[in-house]
């Protein structure tokens, strides 16, 4: 039987909503949609890149806890109220996953709270990232 962990990252979200960072089941690792608030002071900024840039902090540490990172990340969902936001993270989300190239969605739909720019969520799988995958046209 596969044995399920339950990842928190002290976010007061996830006692509030009942919820976890990052569930392992097996070698996956599901990291629910994760914002740019940065936990230790619940604080977020306003920009956009910035939020972007605490996400992926957030989901590293999520992954580090799950005994994986980035370059095991198969699949990525990013979530923005605006799609113009969109675009000017780019430079941040190819920084973590250029070389790695999971399959990705953009959509354009609210948050929970107006603050919140952008939301990110990834699904890994442990001992999956060998490097770059070959390219197939």
């Amino acid at each position: 039987m596969t044995q399920r962990q339950a990842i928190l990252s002290g976010s007061v979200f996830e006692e509030r909503i009942g919820y976890a960072r990052a569930v392992v089941d097996g070698d996956w690792v599901h990291v629910s949609g994760t914002t740019g608030f940065d936990y230790a002071d619940m604080t977020i900024s306003e920009d956009v890149v910035e939020q972007a840039g605490q996400c992926l902090r957030n989901i590293g540490a999520a992954l580090e806890k799950a005994g994986c990172s980035f370059a095991d990340v198969v699949r990525v969902r990013y979530l923005l109220p605006e799609r113009d936001d969109f675009e000017p993270c780019w430079p941040v989300l190819r920084a973590c996953f250029g070389e790695v190239r999971p399959a990705a969605t953009m959509l354009v739909c609210g948050l929970a709270d107006p603050r919140m720019k952008i939301e990110i969520e990834v699904y890994a799988r442990r001992g999956s990232g060998g490097g770059a995958l070959p390219l197939i046209d």
